[in-house]
């Protein structure tokens, strides 16, 4: 689920990337095109294991690697198959301060529950009302990015967590305004890699021509990338149920 504290004009050309690490961490590199008046800071919802605290997520600078969705993309050359188309927390505890992290142009937290938002800048709350119209993040934890005003396409977004579930888990569930509607625009680009003794279900998704290693800069990359195994794509354009998409691996 992606979120945001406070209002946006326009959220678009959103590309996702998911691989599972190891111990049961999973890396996501997210990036979009947005507009928006003033600062707000935009939340994933992740599903990180029971217990995690709020130093279990580990954010990556990818700052100087601004092309890591293009580079993607380019393993890619013939037109996309499968594509789909379509029509403040309240808190009675006393708590410091979520710690803050410079990452590239952005600073970054980790929210480890819905209780624990009160623990961010008031600016960056958000209301209670809202994780109350979905119960289903209620055992998961969120990375928040605090954003500057202005249309930007921002930098990729990366981080890794200890994923509660077996397969890969993209945040495409979106509410830009507010509100949680039951459909929602989507103009996504999602990737993945699948470990390679893993049999993901991937048969909706386009398989790259070449491993990694021939199309990305694994040096930028900063070990996000698997060199020597091929990537996925898959696009969700146009109105679609407004849900989280799930890889699940198969036995």
């Amino acid at each position: 689920m992606c979120m945001f504290s406070g209002p946006v004009k326009t959220v678009s050309a959103t590309n996702i990337f998911a691989r599972m690490g190891g111990d049961g961490r999973q890396f996501i590199v997210y990036s979009m095109t947005v507009n928006m008046a003033k600062p707000v800071a935009m939340v994933l919802a992740l599903p990180v294991k029971k217990g995690s605290d709020e130093n279990a997520v580990r954010f990556i600078d990818l700052e100087k690697y601004h092309n890591f969705f293009s580079d993607l993309d380019a393993g890619f050359p013939r037109p996309a198959v499968a594509a789909m188309q379509g029509d403040s927390v309240p808190s009675a505890r006393s708590v410091h301060t979520l710690e803050v992290v410079q990452v590239g142009s952005f600073e970054a937290s980790f929210v480890p529950t819905v209780k624990d938002f009160n623990r961010l800048d008031t600016r960056f709350q958000l209301p209670a009302e809202l994780f109350a119209k979905m119960p289903e993040y209620g055992h998961f934890g969120f990375a928040v990015f605090k954003l500057k005003p202005g249309a930007q396409t921002v930098h990729p977004m990366a981080f890794v967590f200890p994923s509660a579930r077996q397969g890969l888990f993209f945040p495409t569930v979106h509410v830009h305004d507010g509100k949680v509607h039951d459909r929602a625009k989507f103009d996504h680009a999602l990737y993945c890699q699948p470990a390679e003794a893993a049999a993901l279900k991937l048969a909706d998704w386009e398989e790259s021509e070449k491993h990694a290693s021939r199309f990305m800069d694994l040096k930028k990359a900063a070990g996000i990338i698997a060199p020597d195994e091929h990537c996925y794509k898959r696009e969700l354009r146009g109105m679609l149920a407004n849900k989280d998409t799930v890889v699940e691996i198969s036995a």
